[in-house]
């Protein structure tokens, strides 16, 4: 059995009018997140670590990456749906201020936002995935990515029309199950406890 650990990116700054593809880093307190997320996962078993290639998901794995010794693996196809944009809103900021775009969303209409349709979306999204199981299979690898990546993702697995379906928080957890026979399952969504506790062991 393989274990995908699917973590949302740390907060990251906000872009506008970006010459060319906003790609930001992450706030201070995004920072603060990803050493919290890396304090939490360091306990557990981990093998391997990927991440989409977009700067915010690379500086979320850092933290973790260098108290395990491991070189994470850029896994192109597991990016943003609107990584070509030219600026990078937050969610929490765009649900605030602009009611449509939670519709369009929900409704599919993601090439307004700048990149691919949800379909082809979808369809690159699990193709990343599935082939991280098959490259380390029977292994745990944490995959930094991005809240519209996990929920098709997660969509997928649970056979869920509805593809963008639930709000991941910034370095949230989702664990996905993977088995030999093709069957995924999953095994918890939106994990946040690392941002409130620790652990020791």
């Amino acid at each position: 059995m393989m274990e995908l650990v699917l973590v949302r990116h740390a907060e990251p700054v906000r872009i506008t009018d970006s010459a060319g593809p906003a790609d930001p880093g992450l706030t201070p307190l995004g920072y603060e997140q990803s050493e919290r997320l890396a304090q939490w996962l360091e306990h557990e078993s981990i093998d391997q670590i990927a991440t989409s290639p977009l700067l915010r998901a690379r500086e979320t794995a850092l933290p973790l990456a260098k108290r395990l010794d491991i070189e994470p693996v850029v896994e192109p196809r597991i990016t943003e749906y609107d990584a070509h944009a030219k600026e990078y809103i937050p969610v929490e900021e765009l649900l605030a201020t602009n009611p449509d775009w939670k519709n369009e969303m929900a409704e599919g209409r993601w090439s307004n936002e700048g990149g691919l349709s949800a379909e082809d979306f979808q369809a690159q999204v699990v193709a990343g995935f599935e082939h991280l199981i098959e490259q380390f299979s029977s292994q745990r690898v944490v995959a930094v990515c991005h809240g519209g990546v996990i929920n098709v993702y997660l969509a997928h697995v649970l056979k869920n029309d509805k593809k963008m379906w639930f709000y991941p928080h910034y370095t949230s957890i989702s664990r996905v199950h993977a088995a030999s026979s093709g069957v995924r399952s999953i095994g918890s969504v939106n994990e946040i406890g690392h941002l409130t506790a620790t652990r020791d062991a």
